[in-house]
């Protein structure tokens, strides 16, 4: 079996039943699986060859479904692009990868032309509608080139199928080899741990670039039989009123996503009864939003909580909607087809409560990172992946997170690494030194807060620090706040004194 072959399953079954919904455009499984089959055969012949990546950069919309289906149908590795980032971050992952082809939304066009140049592996582009760089054949044209073929044989579970980006504490962003079979023991163990269902219509927001959208709420109904509604982008009222129009029975998304929704003014003006299922992953769910969720969708028995990481495709374990309200800050046990431990700094077992760092190994574990053997090693350890989390796993077998062993932030779903901002902020003359932490916030889960110190006669405003990072990252990435210190403050080996610094912003904020 491989992922390609979970969308011929579903339409042997399903042909008529509606597969994706974008906006005005409907797509049945019979129809998408004939687009997909044009599509891959109009890769192969456009000469892609088996193994080589093809990137995506789309808003979640059907082009990105089918470009997606299309390439892992081919045999060719799919490598979904955060559309959200700055230029030169999109032309690293697109060097970095080898990317042969890219698919990609026309909008993006003006940026793209500026690095197309930088990229040698890039054979053509490909984009609807294409823009005035006339770098892209159309999309439509392309496909028309195509046949309806059969799939192409040959590809097995071990074949890569994904090159998931993820960034790295060293800021520079790691390609993940997501595998066939990765992808396919993350579908049993997720179906199994949110007890999904067939036929289900399940609302899209989260990113399509993501493990968790991608591998998790598009392929489970794809497997299934179920529909997927996808969202360009999130507008609490646009998405209320999605929910209604589609009577939607699932929706997942990040706790600020939630937060914003159920905050907005004509929220009691839509009919949420529809929706029987709710999943939410990316940060921790107070438990007064999980109450509150419970009372704006109705028809729900709890939240499922959903943890992992992109290295494991991406699920490690998940809290059923049941245990939403028994088991506080749980993330629940580990899913069924997978191991999960606590273990100290030599690796040994923890007992009940105690906390060390969680570690997973099973058939959902990627192969490793792309041409990095270093980190691979150090992620991968006796066949164990470390995830850099600190948690406890209590009497019963239910995993807590207690913090995070790196410096992450999570901001409103998306990962943030400090160390990538600090590099841009040494870029500035006047900064001197300068680091980055995540502070809470009610909306976000966590914002950027960036500590700055200016060289001896030096001048420099909170907005020219901002400013500086949005021009150089994606904007979500820019700090919400900027603090002016004569030093950073530091241990006799150098290491910044972030736990100083938090208590500092916390002292000042409650004055």
């Amino acid at each position: 079996m491989n992922v390609g072959s979970l969308l011929v399953n579903a339409v042997g079954k399903f042909p008529a039943a509606t597969a994706i919904v974008d906006g005005p455009t409907r797509l049945s499984f019979a129809e998408l699986d004939q687009r997909t089959r044009r599509l891959a055969s109009a890769m192969l012949g456009a000469g892609l060859h088996p193994g080589d990546p093809v990137a995506m950069l789309f808003y979640n919309s059907a082009h990105m479904v089918e470009a997606y289906y299309a390439t892992v149908r081919a045999g060719l590795v799919a490598v979904p692009i955060n559309f959200r980032l700055a230029g030169r971050e999109m032309a690293f992952m697109l060097a970095d990868s080898g990317a042969k082809a890219l698919f990609y939304d026309p909008e993006f066009d003006p940026m793209i032309a500026g690095f197309r140049d930088d990229l040698e592996d890039l054979r053509f582009l490909v984009s609807p509608r294409p823009g005035p760089s006339g770098l892209a054949q159309d999309y439509e044209e392309f496909l028309a080139t195509g046949q309806a073929a059969e799939d192409r044989g040959g590809v097995s579970e071990d074949h890569p199928c994904q090159l998931m980006y993820t960034s790295g504490t060293t800021g520079r962003p790691k390609g993940a080899v997501i595998t066939h079979r990765n992808v396919i023991w993350n579908l049993f163990n997720t179906i199994h741990g949110r007890e999904d269902r067939a036929g289900q219509i399940s609302i899209i927001v989260g990113p399509l670039y993501h493990t968790a959208a991608l591998n998790n709420h598009l392929t489970i109904q794809l497997a299934l039989g179920g529909a997927s509604v996808l969202v360009k982008s999130f507008n609490a009222e646009g998405l209320l009123a999605t929910i209604q129009q589609e009577r939607a029975t699932v929706i997942s998304g990040s706790p600020a996503m939630y937060n914003l929704l159920m905050q907005h003014p004509a929220a009691g003006s839509y009919d949420t009864t529809s929706i029987t299922k709710c999943t939410t992953g990316a940060d921790k769910l107070a438990m007064e939003t999980k109450r509150r969720l419970m009372e704006f969708f109705p028809n729900i028995e709890g939240v499922y909580d959903v943890y992992g990481c992109t290295e494991a495709s991406p699920c490690i374990a998940i809290l059923a909607a049941r245990d939403s309200l028994r088991k506080d800050g749980s993330i629940g046990p580990p899913l069924p087809f997978l191991q999960a431990r606590v273990v100290d700094e030599m690796g040994r077992v923890l007992g009940p409560d105690q906390v060390g760092e969680l570690v997973c190994k099973g058939p959902n574990v990627m192969s490793g990172y792309h041409n990095n053997p270093e980190g691979t090693a150090e992620a991968i350890r006796d066949g164990w992946l470390h995830t850099g989390d600190l948690a406890r796993m209590d009497t019963e077998g239910y995993l807590y997170i207690v913090d995070r062993k790196k410096d992450m932030i999570v901001s409103g779903g998306e990962n943030i690494y400090p160390r990538e901002l600090e590099e841009v902020l040494y870029t500035h003359p006047a900064i001197a030194d300068a680091a980055v932490v995540g502070m809470p916030d009610e909306v976000w889960g966590e914002s950027v807060c960036a500590f700055v110190a200016l060289r001896p006669g030096s001048s420099l405003g909170a907005e020219e620090v901002v400013a500086l990072c949005k021009a150089n990252l994606a904007s979500y990435k820019k700090p919400k706040r900027v603090e002016f210190l004569p030093e950073i403050p530091r241990n006799p080996s150098g290491k910044v004194l972030k736990v100083e610094l938090r208590r500092q912003w916390l002292d000042k904020s409650e004055k």
